[in-house]
């Protein structure tokens, strides 16, 4: 399975990063591919190209605020599930919950 997600949060420094760092040890455990891209305080980082979104398989929003550039993913919405980046920190298992009540 291929993941995508962006993080970000109100001030754009703790739970962007730690919640992507939940992300991606969850998905490696799992033996996911994932890629984080995260929107904080120094912008966006490990910008997500429009072909790893695509290809995705799920798109993972764990984010406070709005995201920068969301038009990328309209076509998608089918593939996307939303969370706060706290509940992924929190439990990152959260995400395959979330997935598993969208179908």
């Amino acid at each position: 399975m291929k993941i995508v997600a962006i993080t970000s949060c109100a001030t754009g420094i703790a739970h962007t990063y730690m919640a992507a760092e939940a992300i991606k040890k969850i998905c490696k455990k799992k033996g996911f591919e994932c890629k984080v891209e995260m929107q904080g305080a120094l912008g966006i980082e490990n910008m997500l190209k429009p072909n790893e979104i695509k290809e995705a398989d799920l798109i993972i929003f764990a984010n406070d605020v709005g995201i920068t550039k969301e038009e990328r993913f309209k076509e998608y919405k089918d593939k996307i599930i939303k969370v706060t980046p706290h509940s992924v920190i929190k439990d990152p298992s959260i995400i395959f919950n979330k997935k598993e009540e969208n179908k």
